[in-house]
């Protein structure tokens, strides 16, 4: 039997098990990987909300990312919350000697409208993790955080993913959840070089949407780690988070998850 790969994931932890962390590693083991993790971030958040953070010493992330590094290797990686300047700047000269894909999910604000990176963490987001990154994945406002650009139609995505090629990103998948079409959810994958590829999904009415952006770059990620090239990792990425949707519940009070053991037998 073939071993799992190994996937790691560099993002906070949600107590509520929705997002994050937790998401992240149900996503890696539902899609055949083996998961570890670098805890950015932890939170204390339920279905209503983010309720405090609190963030382990920047030193102590990177000796997480070490270690991990040191025992295990290491077949592809995400990021997710990393909060602080502090902590992408202590962790990305280790990330930076990588031999493996790295999917930068740019996690800024949460559902519940919380700020989960701190406003001096933007540069160095750009100026430390985006340059050399196999993709990254912001949905609209992340894009127009990172680019300064207004994005209103899917050519002015492809503007913004074209800016974000030029910082060093070597392929942006720009999220249209945001984008406002009712009927479908269109994600637009921008590589250098090519022309840009318009990637539909049937948009699933449902409130149980807590925690999509982290699924669906932990299951790129997975994918990748299995040496699938980035379309059809992205592509089955999409299909897995549009089950996780349709299957998805409220286990408590609030805004649930998606249901990331959708497609298992149990």
């Amino acid at each position: 039997m073939l071993k799992p790969p190994n996937i790691l994931t560099i993002a906070g932890s949600d107590s509520g098990g929705g997002a994050g962390i937790q998401a992240d590693l149900k996503t890696v083991m539902a899609l055949g990987g083996y998961g570890m993790s670098v805890i950015t971030a932890l939170t204390a958040q339920n279905g209503g909300g983010v309720k405090g953070i609190h963030a382990p010493d920047p030193d102590f992330a990177a000796l997480q990312l070490a270690a991990v590094l040191e025992g295990f290797p290491v077949a592809a990686a995400k990021t997710g919350m990393l909060f602080s300047s502090a902590i992408i700047r202590a962790i990305s000269p280790i990330l930076q000697k990588r031999a493996f894909p790295l999917v930068v999910d740019p996690v800024s604000i949460s559902q519940s409208g919380s700020q989960l990176l701190q406003e001096d963490a933007v540069e160095a987001l750009k100026q430390e993790l985006l340059p050399g990154c196999e993709l990254l994945t912001p949905n609209r406002p992340e894009a127009e955080m990172l680019t300064g650009l207004a994005i209103n139609s899917p050519d002015e995505a492809c503007a913004a993913a074209e800016k974000l090629l030029q910082m060093g990103a070597k392929a942006v998948l720009i999220k249209g959840g945001h984008m406002g079409n009712t009927i479908m959810v269109t994600d637009i994958l921008c590589e250098s070089g090519q022309a840009p590829k318009h990637l539909p999904q049937p948009r699933v009415e449902t409130d149980n949407t807590h925690g999509t952006g982290c699924t669906l770059s932990a299951a790129i990620a997975t994918g990748l780690g299995k040496k699938l090239p980035l379309q059809i990792a992205v592509k089955k990425a999409q299909e897995f988070i549009n089950l996780t949707l349709r299957k998805s519940y409220a286990p408590g009070l609030g805004c649930g998850p998606v249901n990331h053991a959708a497609g298992l037998v149990v």
